[in-house]
């Protein structure tokens, strides 16, 4: 059976801080319909906060631009999320996924976001450009919803 594409969000926003608790509404209600179980709805929300979270805090430093986030459903239950921006890009992406790796040091809490990404998705791909911005996408697989009786 071919796999088809059932249904796609696409929302771009400023990356002011409270826009992450927006992302995370919007993911939230993007998914529901596809009955996730409750772990993995918590995995993809926190996984897209980080991926927004980056965007606020390191592309955009100190000033305001657009996150993109894109979301599209398959009939295979297969999600495919991408968070994107215009900003500062990132030099080395394979430095940057490190865990603890970080460009604030002294900041509490910097460092893992890449490794949360990674562990709530199947696959994790970060494509970047230095003064041209980043591009993050996650694809998760959800589990078949529990038989009703």
């Amino acid at each position: 059976m071919k796999k088809t594409e059932i249904n796609e969000i696409k929302c771009t926003f400023l990356s002011l801080s409270q826009n992450e608790s927006l992302a995370r509404g919007i993911i939230s209600g993007f998914l529901l319909p596809l009955d996730p179980d409750v772990e993995e709805l918590a995995d993809l929300r926190c996984a897209v906060s980080e991926a927004v979270t980056n965007c606020i805090v390191h592309a955009y430093a100190g000033t305001v631009g657009n996150v993109t986030l894109i979301a599209k459903a398959y009939s295979d239950r297969t999600v495919k999320i991408t968070v994107y921006d215009k900003g500062c890009g990132i030099d080395d992406v394979e430095k940057a996924r490190q865990p603890l790796y970080t460009t604030l040091p002294g900041e509490d809490r910097c460092g893992m976001g890449f490794s949360i990404m990674e562990s709530f998705s199947d696959r994790l791909t970060v494509s970047s450009k230095s003064g041209k911005g980043t591009k993050v996408t996650m694809i998760r697989r959800l589990s078949d919803p529990a038989p009703t009786t």
